[in-house]
């Protein structure tokens, strides 16, 4: 059984500060507490996947390998 390809329009970075965006909108729907916390923890990390993916594309650690 082959698995269904799917070719991404965005690149991952986009996606995840998209994704980021939206939480940190989402989560200022909330009351202070600990959904909110959470929504913003989830926010973080998104925006922290964003720079790692960034940093690991870019040119100067491709050419310390």
């Amino acid at each position: 059984m082959q698995r269904r390809r799917f070719k991404q329009k965005q690149s991952l970075e986009e996606r995840l500060v998209r994704q980021a965006t939206r939480l940190r909108e989402e989560a200022n729907a909330f009351p202070l507490g600990a959904a909110r916390e959470a929504i913003l923890g989830r926010a973080e990390q998104a925006e922290t996947g964003a720079q790692i993916s960034q940093w690991l594309r870019s040119p100067g650690l491709k050419g310390s390998a």
